[in-house]
């Protein structure tokens, strides 16, 4: 059994189907910040994907959403300078986060966005998970490392999603799954299981689905709701 194959049987058909559903709306760009003050009012389930420039965020949400200009996807490093924020209105939004590790911009703006991502991850409270994306060709970065570290100390929680799945070899991609696994043993905050992705080829995406449409069911209950 592939990797990803694996992944999407620790999913239920039920949950699968509720992951389809759950991005078979209408997704529309919601809001842009670039400033805590700016921020759209916390309302309904968030979801961040974070994550270093040019490691497919935008592609990602694309697949994820079926739409394929929804997140503006560029070659250019440092494109995406705001916390964009996309919905169905169905209670959830995700959250598209500036790139980190390299930007195209003054090291003055850099750092701005590095001060927003931190408070709004610290004081988001309806911000359920942030999807870190790990290119599978190179894996963890000591960049990712510091992510990794603000995201244990504000008690987020966080899963980490291994992209761009048919750009690696099997054994390569496998030796990748499990060096990841090894880190994220270390770290008690981070969710132990690995996702893997390909937004060119859908591979990995009902997975990716799916456990956002657990992770809603799970809050839905925590809150008492039907």
């Amino acid at each position: 059994m592939n990797e990803t194959a694996a992944t999407t049987s620790a999913f239920t058909p039920a949950e699968i189907e509720s992951g389809r559903r759950l991005f078979a709306g209408d997704w529309q760009f919601a809001w842009a910040a670039s400033s805590l003050e700016t921020l759209p009012p916390a309302r309904g389930l968030e979801i961040a994907f974070a994550g270093r420039s040019n490691v497919g965020k935008s592609s990602l949400i694309n697949a994820l959403t079926g739409r394929k200009a929804l997140a503006r996807t560029s070659h250019t490093p440092g494109r995406t300078q705001e916390l964009i924020f996309f919905s169905a209105g169905a209670g959830l939004t995700i959250v598209d986060m500036p790139g980190y590790g390299y930007a195209s911009a003054a090291k003055t703006k850099v750092a701005a966005w590095t001060a927003l991502i931190h408070a709004f991850l610290c004081g988001r409270a309806n911000l359920a998970r942030v999807y870190l994306l790990v290119d599978s060709r190179h894996g963890l970065k000591p960049t990712d490392d510091s992510v990794l570290d603000t995201l244990g100390q504000v008690a987020v929680s966080h899963e980490i999603v291994l992209t761009k799945a048919d750009q690696t070899k099997p054994a390569e991609l496998a030796a990748r799954i499990d060096a990841t696994r090894s880190v994220l043993a270390k770290r008690p905050a981070a969710f132990p299981d690995v996702l893997v992705t390909s937004a060119r080829t859908g591979e990995g995406i009902p997975a990716l689905r799916a456990a956002i449409a657990r992770l809603a069911a799970e809050r839905s209950r925590m809150e008492g709701k039907p």
